[in-house]
């Protein structure tokens, strides 16, 4: 997607060869950073601290960070442990470890002195893979935004999203937003309703930059308007992104997506979930009972970032000294709550049965 005038991916290889570039979504709106990145402790600390985030993205920066490692040393032990420090990161995102068995399969056969060079050409695969998947995924939503503008003609077609998946979360295009940016290319009048997802308030910081960034009308608001503007039909569809899908259909997304999908589910309001097929965790059955949800600090909850009246960029307190708060950063929405996954393969049902029928090499 563009910045300006000029084309950005999310992460790409430095000049050098040897290091990468990522976007520091830290700052995200007020300011536009560029970080290089060159060690192994780096990349760890990127993807923990969510100087990158979401579950493509992270997979991808993991690889990278295999890749850099294999330039150090590129021994087998060394490929196991770098293995391991980059896997306890982000313990939800199934897509980091995808991504890390993935350069270790690629890798193991070959000779420690081929590593290097086959570890950064497998890592750029990987990211171009991604973009591939996502620019699928929205065209198989953009059919289901033209069913919708079909039956409203000359309206609006109204979408709500939780959280950022666009393509900050990826390495271009997005999950939940492809559609919808495709949607506007097309032509199709939409409007998104950007759930401003607190704590870290993704949506407000990114989702809506997004937004502003590539012409699409939004309004944000606060988490808990969803429901109020299902119940008054002003939502025609839902659509999210996901950290982990079991291989029955059950979505791990980040906090309160629950609520949307029950909201949903109330008003008829249809609840799509926009994933790769890497996302897709087929050894777990349950996910309420097989996901580890993250929980990460409190400060997060207890402080904000923003831009004050002078133009500085602040952090705040929001909740008093002694108040202690909790923050389990995803949770996990029942199949049954979901109207559809949109895959780079078409949208398959909800379940155990409809993966399979779009994924048969799984089965």
């Amino acid at each position: 997607m563009n910045v300006g005038e000029r084309h950005y991916r999310t992460i790409w290889l430095s000049d050098d060869k040897r290091s990468v570039e990522i976007i520091d979504q830290r700052w995200l709106p007020h300011e536009f950073r560029i970080e290089k990145i060159g060690t192994v402790a780096g990349i760890a600390t990127a993807i923990r601290d969510m100087w990158v985030r979401g579950a493509p993205l992270i997979g991808v920066t993991a690889a990278y960070g295999v890749a850099i490692q294999m330039t150090e040393d590129a021994s087998d032990e060394a490929l196991d442990a770098v293995w391991e420090t980059l896997h306890k990161t982000r313990p939800t995102a199934i897509n980091l470890r995808w991504a890390l068995d993935e350069m270790r399969r690629h890798l193991k056969p070959l000779a420690p002195e081929r590593r290097a060079e086959a570890a950064y050409r497998r890592a750029a695969e990987i990211a171009d893979e991604d973009v591939g998947l996502n620019r699928a995924i929205g065209e198989n939503g953009l059919a289901i935004i033209k069913e919708i503008a079909a039956k409203k003609p000359g309206e609006t077609v109204n979408i709500l999203t939780h959280c950022n998946a666009g393509w900050l979360a990826t390495v271009d295009y997005g999950t939940a937003t492809a559609p919808i940016y495709l949607a506007t290319e097309a032509g199709i009048p939409v409007h998104v309703y950007v759930d401003e997802t607190r704590p870290r308030n993704q949506g407000a910081q990114l989702t809506a930059w997004e937004m502003a960034g590539h012409g699409v009308p939004h309004t944000l608001i606060v988490d808990n308007a969803g429901g109020h503007l299902m119940q008054h039909g002003d939502i025609d569809m839902v659509i999210v992104g996901t950290d982990r899908t079991t291989a029955n259909g059950d979505v791990c997304n980040k906090i309160g997506t629950y609520l949307k999908a029950l909201a949903a589910a109330d008003n008829d309001v249809p609840f799509y979930v926009a994933l790769p097929s890497p996302t897709i965790d087929w050894t777990v059955a349950d996910g309420l009972a097989e996901i580890p949800i993250e929980e990460r600090a409190s400060d997060e909850v207890s402080l904000v970032w923003g831009r004050t009246a002078d133009g500085k960029i602040a952090q705040v307190r929001v909740s008093p000294d002694a108040t202690p708060a909790a923050n389990p950063a995803f949770d996990v929405t029942p199949a049954r709550l979901v109207t559809g996954l949109i895959t780079e393969r078409g949208v398959a049902k909800a379940s155990r049965e409809g993966l399979k029928a779009m994924f048969p090499e799984r089965g």
